[in-house]
């Protein structure tokens, strides 16, 4: 789940009309300059016109919030032990606007896309798809086929001004089981799981520069992690003022930490406070400020660099179990495995 701008997909009362009259006794480009002063909230509330121009492509986009779901149970195959190779999952987007929550478009099928959440030979265990947003973008970036395997041979990048999937640059070593994050809008993905572990892969890192042109658009090799200890669980590396932060075991349990700074090309140890306290799922509003929930206790906290250790925002029961949770315009949304 990620913060990213608004998907300006038109339901059939919303559809733009250019003969409209957005305000009496103004030509549209006039009003619509006037118009563009005021809150989406107030625009949507006062009258239709209004809210058909909120929607079109004139209206500069707005944040909503990005989520992945799955069905409670797989396609029923046709034979014991069968895995229907369809994909399990689907991409929605809710606008804080509206307060109502639309799917995006499926994913292209050329070539044919096989995304697994769930396996019949793991009961108790969900299969990791991972995704993040990057320059106003949501890009999916790793995922499990049905064949138990990389999933994706490129990333699929999924443009909110045009409502449309299409694929980045294609990946050395498709993976599955690695960390990803971003930093000043370039990609990082390290570690992870090819079709066989390889400790080359499991120790690499890679990046993808989406401040370039698309037609640059290429991956980068740089420096190595010391070891293939991160390939273990998928993880999220975190943005934080201009270094790449990362847990290799989520949840509670003994973990190590790694730090990735961007400018030297290096790795260096976490601080002792940081992983100490990162105890479930973490995101960086702006790559500023680190938030953490404790998945047992339900407390959010947010990491002090000076002190090196975490201070107690808020606890809640609602956070208790939390799995995801994004932050962006200072607000934290978070999702429980009880799906509250």
């Amino acid at each position: 789940m990620e913060t990213t701008p608004q998907c300006r997909n038109q339901t059939n009362n919303d559809s733009f009309d250019e003969n409209g009259i957005l305000l009496p006794g103004l030509p549209d480009d006039l009003a619509q300059r006037c118009l563009f002063s005021l809150s989406p909230s107030l625009l949507f509330s006062v009258c239709h016109p209004w809210r058909r121009f909120l929607y079109s492509p004139t209206f500069p986009p707005f944040f909503s919030l990005y989520a992945l779901v799955s069905p409670l149970q797989n396609p029923t195959p046709t034979h014991p032990g069968q895995v229907v190779p369809q994909n399990t999952i689907e991409f929605i987007s809710f606008d804080p606007i509206s307060s109502s929550w639309t799917q995006l478009p499926s994913l292209p099928q050329d070539p044919p896309l096989h995304l697994l959440h769930r396996h019949p030979s793991f009961l108790s265990r969900n299969l990791p798809i991972q995704y993040l947003t990057v320059s106003n973008q949501l890009i999916l970036i790793a995922a499990t086929s049905h064949k138990l395997l990389p999933a994706l041979s490129s990333p699929l990048v999924f443009k909110p001004e045009s409502s449309s999937w299409f694929y980045g640059p294609q990946i050395p070593t498709p993976r599955r089981w690695c960390a990803t994050g971003s930093v000043r809008g370039v990609v990082y993905m390290a570690s992870g799981i090819g079709s066989l572990y390889k400790g080359d892969v499991a120790r690499s890192l890679e990046q993808w520069d989406l401040n370039k042109k698309r037609e640059n658009w290429r991956w980068e090799n740089k420096a190595e992690l010391k070891d293939g200890r991160f390939s273990r669980e998928a993880v999220e590396a975190v943005g934080y003022r201009g270094k790449l932060c990362m847990v290799n075991v989520k949840g509670n349990a003994v973990k190590e930490g790694a730090v990735y700074d961007v400018g030297l090309d290096k790795w260096e140890e976490m601080p002792q406070g940081m992983v100490a306290g990162w105890n479930g799922p973490a995101a960086a509003m702006d790559e500023d400020v680190i938030y953490v929930v404790d998945e047992i206790k339900g407390r959010l906290s947010r990491y002090d660099g000076e002190r090196d250790g975490w201070v107690k925002v808020i606890e809640l029961e609602q956070l208790k179990r939390a799995e995801q949770i994004a932050a962006a315009r200072g607000k934290i949304c978070a999702v429980s495995g009880n799906g509250e």
